[in-house]
């Protein structure tokens, strides 16, 4: 798995990328949660469900029917988040689906149920250049630092590029004048 200090940087990045005009304050920081939520299945370590299990760690909580069932509770809240439903929708979905996408991009484990209920295979992307993190009693170690740097130049930079990028096309275009 990616470290859920990065799983929300993507998400981060596309909406600094975009602006606060399109992506506002309480939007962007549902966004980031929702990166982070896939990983609430560890608990199921604790109820004794094992790591393949369809409900085990990167199982259901990893697919896209996940993501979809957090797009539709963002798009029902879209009134809290003072947007609309729509664009709700389709940002907590691309936010809970980036979690799969950057686990599926590690280097170990099992894989990534994006098709659960109707499959129970994992995948993994065809390139796969991050290290794959250590649960947390190993985090503080030679390996953990590894996976740290991994994920600065496979994850960080490249976030950090897209809101850079984003931001500066904003200033170069400037703001839009409102004809009517």
């Amino acid at each position: 798995m990616t470290t859920l200090i990065s799983h929300p940087l993507p998400i981060l990045a596309l909406g600094l990328a975009l602006g606060s005009r399109i992506i506002g304050p309480r939007l962007m920081l549902a966004g980031a949660l929702l990166a982070c939520l896939p990983d609430a299945d560890v608990l199921a370590f604790k109820l004794g469900i094992a790591y393949a299990d369809p409900w085990g760690h990167r199982g259901a909580s990893h697919s896209l029917l996940f993501a979809a069932a957090c797009g539709l509770l963002l798009a029902l809240g879209s009134r809290l988040l003072r947007t609309g439903p729509l664009k709700a929708g389709l940002w907590g979905f691309l936010a809970c689906a980036s979690h799969g996408a950057l686990d599926a991009l590690t280097n170990g484990g099992l894989g990534v149920a994006f098709a659960w209920p109707w499959h129970h295979e994992r995948y993994f992307m065809p390139w796969r250049p991050i290290q794959v993190s250590p649960f947390i009693n190993g985090f503080f170690s030679t390996r953990g630092l590894a996976v740290l740097l991994s994920e600065v130049r496979w994850v960080w930079l490249p976030c950090l590029l897209l809101a850079a990028a984003g931001l500066g096309l904003r200033r170069w275009i400037g703001p839009r004048q409102n004809p009517y």
